[in-house]
């Protein structure tokens, strides 16, 4: 087949409707095509889960390592960290946070996260109404994390915010970018003078990816960029899909039930959460050569938008993809992203998960949910808030 011209649209993926609400234009997008161009950033858009999914794992075509935003102030960083490198210096880097976060790891710390689970669902309010974004998804990731990282409690409340700021330089920029800018410098500033050796907890991961700089298996200089991934990327996405799950749960009262009466349906119901409501919806990729996705020119130095949440949506590869189906069996879903650069901290999350909604299904026969306020971000898909009370 002749290699074809991928067609293109006017879509603003990043305009605050389609941020607060961007299934509509997955659809639209997707309707065009696997590949389409976006005119007005001048990259390609992949909205089929077999077009996202391939380019993920094909890293010595669709790079890393030329940064994973849009812009190239911000791609400038690239090379620093986890996420925005390929290997080698991936793997090596990479291999730090696995010695933490691999499920065997994460058995010796199922109990830790299990018992701050029952100690916040056993604190929330029954029958009175409370935010579920921040008095639950917030409030549990931050304190489960900060904790097995070591941080210090002064400056938490910060985290998350910042957090988001970060992600919104993934995008165009523009307003919303600019404004973006000092949360992320606060961010960078408390990586600096904050998670450092003598600050940090000793015998937690923070000290242990330090003591790998000290051991030679990363260098010094890399280590602070490691532990922004549990910073950066560890809570706020995490909280995101704690806030989703009470969403879902809410409206959809037959599969709490179900949760209630069968504790071993959570994992797949958690799954199932995070392909609808994957927390990181975009990031882009660079092409290092001239070359083709379904039949689709693209050539050397172009930008790609990997669409996650357009792909964990295509009804090509998922029936019904807009119904949340806790028995669907979502194990191939790509909201923790896929190939090398699969989320480390995939299985952090899923216990987090695990445990507290476990921990409320003890206690919780029912979740009464408010109008859902969703949140504009470049990267992010998430509540803003969320009302809830515990029956």
């Amino acid at each position: 087949m002749a290699t074809r011209i991928a067609p293109s649209s006017d879509i603003d993926l990043w305009s605050d409707a389609n941020l607060r609400e961007p299934f509509g234009a997955y659809a639209a997008l997707r309707a065009l095509g696997p590949v389409v161009r976006l005119e007005r950033e001048g990259v390609y858009a992949l909205t089929g889960y077999d077009a996202v999914r391939g380019a993920l794992q094909d890293w010595r075509t669709f790079t890393s390592a030329r940064g994973i935003m849009l812009t190239d102030e911000m791609n400038a960083r690239a090379g620093a960290g986890v996420i925005m490198s390929d290997p080698p210096d991936h793997d090596r880097r990479r291999k730090v946070l696995n010695q933490q976060l691999v499920p065997r790891r994460m058995r010796d710390r199922e109990e830790f996260v299990a018992a701050r689970a029952r100690e916040l669902t056993a604190s929330l309010p029954v029958g009175r109404p409370f935010d579920a974004v921040h008095d639950l998804g917030v409030s549990f990731s931050v304190s489960v994390v900060g904790d097995l990282v070591g941080l210090p409690m002064a400056g938490r409340e910060r985290l998350v915010p910042c957090a988001q700021d970060a992600f919104d330089l993934w995008g165009p920029a523009g307003e919303r970018y600019d404004r973006a800018k000092p949360g992320f410098r606060e961010l960078l500033d408390y990586v600096q003078h904050v998670v450092t050796p003598e600050h940090l907890t000793p015998g937690g991961w923070g000290a242990e990816i330090f003591g790998a700089g000290d051991s030679g298996d990363v260098s010094p200089e890399e280590c602070p960029g490691i532990v922004m991934g549990y910073i950066h990327a560890g809570m706020d996405t995490t909280a995101s899909a704690i806030a989703s799950a009470v969403l879902l749960f809410g409206t959809n009262p037959d599969a709490w039930g179900a949760v209630r009466a069968d504790r071993g349906l959570l994992p797949g119901a958690i799954n199932e959460v995070v392909r609808l409501y994957s927390p990181v919806q975009r990031y882009t990729r660079c092409a290092t050569v001239d070359t083709e996705i379904d039949g689709f020119s693209i050539s050397a130095g172009d930008r790609v938008v990997v669409l996650i949440g357009a792909a964990n949506r295509d009804p090509a590869r998922f029936a019904e993809p807009d119904r949340f189906d806790i028995a669907r069996p979502a194990t191939d879903h790509i909201g923790f992203g896929f190939g090398v650069h699969h989320c480390a901290g995939a299985a952090l999350a899923r216990t987090e998960l695990v445990a507290l909604f476990g921990a409320l299904a003890d206690r919780v026969e029912r979740f009464d949910v408010g109008i859902p306020q969703w949140g504009a971000n470049a990267a992010l898909h998430g509540l803003a808030e969320l009302t809830v009370t515990l029956h």
